[in-house]
């Protein structure tokens, strides 16, 4: 087949429709009455925090482009148009089906004691309990708003619900109807406990306001009450090799998002037939960006249900992160480090000992500097505040904090200006590219002279995403690749000559050619005798160009294993273009994001881990590492581990050609990866102890 057919739209999947997908697979879980109903609430409510980022980003961004008369057709084949067609159609049948399970599981939790009451269900004790907390706690939190007497009307915040009042004319008096907007407070817990004989009793705040909001107008008839939430633009560029303070023009960014065109329209399907026209017309909102939701607005609020105390047989019993393997009786961690790599794998390996290395290094009289890059971390960030200490104990420390870290752009913002205060050196990156890149160097005074030692990982420096999402990461302190790591950072801070980098692989100059290397050496060396193999563990394969590769690879008889969380938008089981192309993907109780590059190499196999996926922007407009992992046994453990995830028949799918998943059958024996490696840590961990092998405590040597 000509090379030019494999360019064919037919041959590709949407990426937006390849991400509802994914967003089905989430849902798939909340809908499962295999799993606990805590659980279940737990991925109902993922489901409402992806879309949130869905519509603030990729469908406000596709809004931008038909605004613009843009007609540039995706890899698959589609106008922005039709994307948008599409994405609306598919995603009225997900809003709906969640709603659905979140009324089913609801409907459960009451035989378990737990209940989240509607108002025809309120007993009189808590209709009286509800007025007397809405007039001591509520009312004076509430800012009701005209819609005929603001002038300009007020913006309404980006995804706050909203209670939409129609009031009558005055006793006695003749006046126009009004409809007032009443936001509610984002610092109120959802759910207010209710007094009960028994059992907890639940009602949420919306319903509380909803019922008593005619006491902000004593005087008025409330014809009607409706909940809303309104989702606007939060796509917003920023050109930062133009903006003379970075820092500011972020600022003025996220305050930007506020004032920005509304993308989605959520509103409660009972809505009175006045709020909905007042809505649809001072929003700009067509029928396709409207979602009427027969039940619970902003289902990220389930989240305070999976949290709440009492109910542990409802939920999955946590797995609790044991001592990573290649620490397990290490009793100094320069010292182990300089005899071998360490491998660590999150959550099932503790996170902890990279925490705890920055800390050592912060307070260790022998370090001189530490340079780190941070992307995304958490709010009370132990690793910022070892960087605080180090800094302030006169160590030379430098951080790549990226200021468009979507979302978490204010809170960068703030621990920009901390990090200033207590002496770092905070660098903003390369303009025109965000730095995605892990990576951690410390330099160390030694009696044989300076050592340097890295740590470089598939996921950030978030110690509260640690335990959530599965990440892999190396410590090491081989010199070719640590003088890489020295020179990477050099790169970020402004010497940006070619430096012939000896292991390392940095996007956006060769990772791409790398990584499309390393398949035409597959497909070089593949024969039907000895077949090649490339197995990708990724979060998303969203690039033309590696696509291409793989299908060519696929051709020429190459086992192509790709083990993708998301988005995947190649065509797997095509006839004779990707009959050797298998795709799967996981979703189960942590979020998959490790990424994992395994080649055959004809027996001499090689291996690569990732900061980056197979997307356009992390290989063109990103600055990513993608590093060899040198030692044999981490080789021979990597391999496994993707062997595992493979055979996963549990919560598992595969892609089917025509873009739509099918769950993989559980066979005679159940394989569930998760679960494997958490149970191969604990065994690790169990095993030294019966040896009395020490856990390394990870502080400040002497």
């Amino acid at each position: 087949m000509a090379k030019k057919n494999l360019l064919d739209p037919k041959y590709y999947i949407n990426r937006e429709l390849s991400w509802l997908e994914f967003n089905k697979r989430v849902l798939n879980e909340g809908l499962s009455e295999k799993l606990p109903l805590l659980e279940r609430c737990k991925f109902l409510a993922i489901v409402s925090s992806n879309f949130d980022e869905f519509f603030l980003i990729r469908v406000a961004g596709l809004l931008q482009q038909k605004k613009a008369n843009l007609r540039k057709r995706d890899m698959s084949g589609l106008t922005p148009t039709q994307q948008l067609d599409a994405i609306s159609e598919c995603a009225h049948v997900i809003f709906k089906q969640q709603s659905e399970g979140i009324r089913d599981v609801f409907e459960a939790l009451k035989e378990h004691g737990l209940s989240v009451c509607e108002q025809e269900e309120w007993t009189s004790e808590q209709q009286d309990y509800i007025a007397m907390h809405f007039n001591n706690e509520i009312i004076h939190q509430l800012t009701p708003l005209s819609t005929r007497q603001l002038k300009p009307f007020p913006e309404i915040p980006n995804l706050q619900l909203c209670v939409a009042v129609v009031i009558g004319a005055e006793k006695n008096k003749k006046s126009v109807e009004d409809i007032i907007l009443v936001p509610v407070p984002k610092h109120l817990p959802r759910f207010l406990t209710l007094p009960a004989k028994k059992g907890t009793s639940l009602v949420c705040i919306e319903e509380v306001i909803k019922a008593h909001v005619g006491k902000l107008f004593e005087s008025h008839h409330v014809l009607a009450t409706t909940l809303f939430r309104i989702t606007r633009d939060a796509d917003v560029s920023v050109e930062d090799d133009e903006a003379g303070d970075l820092l500011e023009t972020m600022e003025e960014a996220v305050i930007e998002r506020s004032h920005r065109s509304v993308v989605r329209l959520e509103i409660d399907h009972r809505a009175d037939k006045r709020i909905r026209k007042w809505l649809t017309e001072h929003f700009k909102v067509r029928n396709q960006e409207l979602y009427e939701i027969d039940g619970l607005l902003d289902a990220t609020c389930l989240w305070q249900l999976v949290s709440r105390d009492g109910f542990d047989q409802l939920k999955v019993s946590p797995w609790k992160p044991q001592p990573p393997r290649d620490l397990i009786g290490s009793e100094n961690i320069w010292e182990t480090l300089q005899n071998d790599d360490v491998l660590l794998f999150h959550p099932f390996e503790s996170f902890e000992p990279v925490v705890q290395l920055v800390e050592e290094a912060a307070n260790d009289p022998t370090v001189l500097s530490i340079k780190q890059t941070l992307y995304r971390t958490s709010g009370d960030s132990p690793v910022v505040a070892a960087l605080e200490q180090a800094a302030q104990n006169g160590k030379q420390v430098t951080v790549l904090l990226e200021l468009k870290a979507r979302f978490d752009e204010a809170q960068n913002i703030r621990w920009a200006k901390r990090l200033e205060d207590a002496g770092c050196l905070v660098i903003y990156g390369i303009a025109g590219f965000k730095t995605h890149a892990k990576a951690l160097l410390i330099v160390r005074r030694e009696s044989t002279g300076i050592r340097r030692y890295a740590h470089l990982a598939t996921g950030n420096y978030n110690d509260k995403t640690a335990r959530l999402y599965t990440d892999m990461g190396i410590m090491t302190t081989n010199k070719a690749l640590t003088s890489d790591v020295s020179a990477f950072f050099n790169l970020l801070t402004g010497y940006s000559e070619d430096v012939g980098w000896s292991e390392l692989i940095i996007a956006p100059t060769n990772m791409r050619r790398k990584i499309l290397e390393l398949i035409d050496r597959e497909i070089q060396i593949s024969t039907k005798a000895n077949p090649g193999c490339i197995m990708f563990k990724i979060n998303s394969l969203h690039d033309e160009e590696i696509a291409h590769a793989l299908y060519r690879a696929s051709k020429q008889g190459v086992n192509v294993l790709l083990n993708v969380r998301g988005i995947c938008c190649l065509r797997p089981g095509l006839k004779k273009i990707s009959d050797n192309i298998t795709v799967r993907s996981i979703v189960d109780t942590y979020l998959e994001h490790a990424r994992i590059f395994y080649f055959a190499n004809g027996g001499h196999e090689e291996i690569y881990m990732s900061s980056a996926d197979l997307m356009t922007r992390n290989l063109d407009k990103r600055l990513e590492l993608l590093f060899p992992i040198l030692s044999a046994k981490h080789r021979k453990r990597l391999k496994r581990t993707l062997d595992v995830f493979f055979s996963d028949n549990v919560k598992a799918y595969e892609l089917l050609s025509n873009g739509t998943y099918e769950r993989i059958e559980t066979g005679a024996v159940a394989v569930r990866a998760q679960e494997y490696f958490n149970s191969e840590a604990i065994d690790a961990a169990k095993l030294a102890k019966q040896q009395k092998m020490k856990f390394r405590p990870l502080r400040k040597s002497k």
